[in-house]
């Protein structure tokens, strides 16, 4: 009962968020109003020269960098005198190491961001309103390489909300690689210098933790403790099947995928992290869902193949050298209502319908799909492993 409450809870106020978001008139009086108390209260409050914020996804979850900054930062001297408070939608669902937690939106979240020195997060701080801190150094490491349009790009295609704020995403950008830079500064208006080649946070893990004891012991954790091979599937969203629905269709017959597949294959389905359920996914012996397992660093690891589209994920996998299959069943529909930077068939191996991917596994050339990801790595990722230790240089050397 209690998943469910938090559940429509968690429906509740994407529900109102979007209200907002999708009336001009709502906005405009939630923008400037809010933006102008803000101001207002800006003048009011002291800087705190040892305050840390983070925001990971908008305060939905506790993951991606701005988790494994927070963590690498609680263990590092030279932050031992500052406070690191997390912005969460529901903080009492979340557990940190210390400091503590306020719920974002709230008053007192408005006070910690304009008080704090240091922002950090993977989307934004702002909630669609016009201020800063003020003595704020803005740190944002995105949430992965984009193959689809993003910022500027992607409201000027008139695909996503155009908010009122003209302020720069960040101060300082991570990136992986230089396709990144380029992409980064053009959509979100940064100079290039603003925009730091460490590689993503969220990543150090996948070489760190890809060790054979450490895989085994997280499959026997999963309950994956036979033989067969991981296929993990893990698609982006379509704005056209209702964009923050909180819900998700499997495109393909998962009968046919066990009839076919099964012997020498399990399959793990994981949901965008905007979504909250798949739908048409009955567990067995074949498929699990894990849509809602907290780590999605772990699911890489443990899997050999990587069934995506046009998500970022293909960038972090790439690092760890395995095949990946781009199932791009919409091709045409998804690049003309959403619009991608390249054409992703191009650089990695692909199927068009279900039976192709089928037949695809199953004749798998191992050694010929670990080159194309090789090349793929090369092309598009150049740093990677050591993130979390260059940023919090990179933020010490900013703030002192």
């Amino acid at each position: 009962m209690g998943i469910a409450i938090n559940k429509l809870e968690m429906m509740n106020i994407v529900n109102l968020r979007n209200k907002v978001k999708s009336s001009r008139l709502i906005y405009s009086i939630y923008y400037y109003l809010g933006s102008f108390l803000l101001s207002f209260l800006k003048v009011c409050v002291k800087a705190d020269e040892k305050l840390i914020l983070f925001v990971s996804y908008g305060g939905r979850k506790y993951d991606d960098s701005p988790q494994n900054i927070y963590e690498a930062m609680i263990n590092d001297e030279r932050f031992k005198d500052y406070r690191l408070i997390w912005a969460f939608e529901k903080p009492e669902m979340f557990k940190i190491s210390q400091d503590g937690k306020v719920k974002i939106n709230s008053l007192n979240y408005f006070l910690l961001a304009l008080k704090a020195r240091v922002w950090i997060t993977n989307a934004s701080m702002r909630r669609g309103l016009s201020f800063d801190g003020k003595n704020t150094l803005y740190v944002n490491t995105w949430h992965g390489t984009a193959i689809k349009y993003i910022g500027r790009d992607c409201s000027a295609s008139g695909q996503e909300f155009n908010s009122k704020v003209r302020r720069a995403v960040a101060d300082i950008m991570t990136a992986q690689g230089e396709y990144d830079v380029k992409v980064f500064s053009k959509a979100f208006g940064l100079s290039e210098n603003q925009i730091y080649l460490t590689g993503l946070p969220r990543n150090d893990v996948l070489v760190k933790d890809n060790k054979s004891d450490i895989i085994t012991r997280l499959k026997r954790e999963m309950g994956l403790n036979d033989d067969r091979k991981i296929l993990l599937y893990a698609p982006t969203f379509r704005e056209y099947d209702g964009m923050h629905n909180w819900k998700q269709i499997q495109p393909f017959n998962l009968e046919e995928w066990e009839n076919w597949l099964g012997k020498d294959y399990v399959l793990l389905i994981r949901g965008h992290q905007v979504v909250q359920e798949m739908l048409g996914v009955t567990e067995n012996g074949f498929v699990k869902n894990v849509t809602s397992y907290p780590n999605l660093n772990d699911l890489m690891l443990v899997s050999d193949i990587l069934i995506s589209d046009y998500s970022s994920i293909v960038f972090d996998y790439s690092v760890l050298e395995k095949p990946i299959f781009c199932y791009v069943y919409d091709y045409d529909k998804y690049t003309q209502i959403r619009g991608t930077y390249f054409d992703i068939r191009k650089e990695l191996s692909y199927a068009e319908n279900e039976d192709e991917l089928i037949h695809k596994i199953q004749d798998i050339n191992w050694a010929s799909e670990k080159d194309k990801v090789l090349k793929f790595k090369d092309k598009f990722v150049q740093q990677y492993g050591s993130a979390s230790e260059k940023v919090l240089d990179i933020i010490y050397e900013k703030i002192n």
